[in-house]
């Protein structure tokens, strides 16, 4: 039996135009919704519980490399398993290959179909990528920060610098776990097919080779990136206007 010939890899800018022109501009918004109902909460939980971590573990004195990624690891992993649902909607509602109405029928369409677990069908695989890129970025958001004088910048220059940090801290993590969104995406997208994480890693490389675990590597690494960089630099200047430690 021949081989199958391996999908051609299209890139963004391609990719961008033809959403334009199949689903006009407002198609690049697709899944807005569920992408609201998943960051905003999910933000609060991992902050939150960042927050109560350090506090508690360790009573003001700044992290070390090795405690940021164990602070970033847990805090993701509490967020992502209180939002899995929702992430599970997100992805399929960008798919386009579902025709959900809206986050609640998704929701229940799912159950009805899938049941309880696939409202968590990736969980894991989205674990081994959020967690680990949480870690990651917080350990190199901390030591990049670091680094950095703040105690003689203008106060105005100081959320610029923490975007900055953000920024390069973001692009470093988002490359590391690039591969683990892939294999979430596939499982979360095709339950049937990609039924646990070996599985889904075989059949990639048996399609696309070892370039189909970082394809949609920029547009993530440019959505991740400015995302949690963004975030980082709104709570640092919410915790210093509150007179918090952040």
């Amino acid at each position: 039996m021949c081989p199958q010939p391996r999908s051609r890899r299209v890139g963004m800018l391609a990719l961008l135009l033809q959403v334009v022109r199949t689903e006009s501009l407002l198609g690049l918004w697709k899944g807005v919704s569920p992408s609201i109902v998943r960051c905003v909460p999910g933000v609060g939980i991992y902050f939150g519980t960042l927050y109560s971590l350090k506090q508690y573990f360790l009573r003001g004195h700044p992290p070390t490399a090795m405690e940021s990624v164990m602070l970033g690891v847990s805090s993701r992993s509490v967020a992502g398993v209180c939002m899995s649902p929702i992430t599970v909607i997100k992805t399929r509602y960008e798919s386009g290959r579902y025709g959900y109405e809206s986050v609640y029928a998704a929701l229940r369409s799912i159950y009805r179909s899938e049941g309880h677990r696939g409202l968590f069908s990736g969980l894991t695989a989205t674990l081994l990528r959020d967690a680990p890129f949480s870690g990651i970025y917080l350990m190199f958001y901390n030591q990049t920060k670091a680094i950095v004088p703040h105690d003689q910048l203008d106060a105005a220059l100081i959320p610029v610098v923490n975007f900055s940090c953000g920024v390069f801290a973001g692009v470093l993590a988002s490359l590391v776990t690039q591969p683990a969104d892939v294999i979430k995406t596939h499982m979360q997208l095709s339950p049937g097919k990609f039924r646990w994480i070996g599985q889904a890693v075989t059949i990639i490389f048996k399609d696309y080779g070892l370039r189909g675990f970082f394809q949609g590597g920029v547009p993530r690494v440019l959505r991740r990136t400015l995302m949690a960089a963004m975030a980082w630099t709104v709570y640092e200047e919410m915790m210093a206007k509150m007179g918090l430690k952040s």
